[in-house]
């Protein structure tokens, strides 16, 4: 059996991610993590003329920089798996359309990069599979016209409100290589706690994150102390301080060895994004530009990452629905 425990499945031919790639947006460039991306763009548009064009474009030249920079040519990677936040993820299927590699379309909201992940390592310790492409974006723009409130009415955001980021991030994995190796996958389940608030949603999503970490710690018996790096995608401040709350009161103690993307992305005194990053593109850029670099360089050698997603709409927002959370998990060591 591949599964160990409840829920994670132990990678008996752990692949390799050969390289990644990011591109972001200029609030993004402007943050701390700036010098980590491979490209800041100057403009949110991007010549484009629509914002959800220019995600299209934002995803199609992340891959294509990923795809270049593995040296893998195209026609050898065997499958996609990409996603994003629009409507039946449209920034991926129209910005990826002509890559003429098998695509598969993956929705798990902000937790999307971390879902491809986990799929595309297990057709590849599966040997279904060769190479794979997992990619992922989001937009600030795209994301709060669909979300919340038409951008250009200029609504005050509250202060638990999070900045979606601008940018795409890609990885591709294989099943040769010298590492850093994807080891485990605990899918996470659907946790909803009934959080109704669409501008809160590190308070929705942390009791997700928590049941996928305590989980995984679980099934591998490992302690958080295992790992150089337990790195969760976009709980932002507030989302942050509730898990490792959460987490204490199960017995762990996550304070010496955990952050999160959404904390990271951005400078929280100068940058105005209030509770820090969110989107797809959260996790998928500062893993894609800081933490894979950091597991290059062995100045990491194992991280938990955590993506966690909001499963939620505007339409299931304005009927007063809850908001139920996601989280999908992938040990990443060398």
């Amino acid at each position: 059996m591949k599964r160990i425990g409840n829920q994670t499945i132990q990678l008996d031919n752990p692949p390799t991610i050969v390289e990644v790639a990011s591109i972001v947006g200029p609030k993004e460039g402007e943050g701390p993590l700036a010098k980590y991306f491979d490209q800041c763009l100057e403009d949110e548009f991007w010549g484009e003329k629509t914002w959800e064009k220019a995600e299209s474009k934002i995803i199609k030249e992340t891959v294509n920089s990923a795809i270049t920079k593995s040296g893998i040519p195209a026609d050898q990677i065997d499958f996609c798996f990409a996603g994003d936040l629009l409507n039946q993820c449209i920034s991926s299927s129209f910005g990826l359309r002509g890559l003429n590699i098998p695509f598969f379309g993956v929705f798990g909201a902000c937790s999307t990069f971390v879902e491809s992940l986990c799929l595309g390592s297990v057709f590849l310790d599966g040997k279904a599979a060769s190479n794979v492409l997992c990619a992922t974006s989001s937009h600030f723009c795209s994301a709060e016209k669909q979300f919340r409130f038409p951008f250009e009415l200029g609504n005050q955001r509250p202060p638990t409100s999070q900045w979606t980021v601008t940018g795409s991030g890609a990885a591709v994995v294989s099943q040769s290589g010298t590492g850093p190796y994807i080891t485990m996958v605990t899918p996470g389940k659907i946790v909803d706690m009934g959080i109704k608030d669409a501008n809160n949603m590190g308070a929705a999503m942390a009791p997700a994150a928590l049941d996928t970490l305590i989980t995984h710690l679980q099934d591998t018996g490992r302690k958080p102390s295992y790992y150089d790096a337990i790195v969760t995608g976009d709980l932002g401040h507030i989302g942050k301080e509730i898990l490792i709350e959460l987490s204490e009161t199960k017995g762990y103690n996550i304070k010496n060895n955990y952050e999160d993307c959404g904390v990271l992305i951005f400078d929280k005194e100068t940058q105005d994004t209030h509770s820090g990053g969110s989107g797809c593109a959260c996790i998928g850029t500062t893993f894609s530009g800081y933490y894979f670099k950091q597991l290059k360089t062995k100045k990491l050698n194992r991280i938990l990452l955590i993506a966690t997603g909001a499963l939620t709409n505007s339409t299931t927002a304005q009927q007063g629905e809850s908001i139920p959370g996601i989280a999908h998990a992938v040990a990443i060591e060398n």
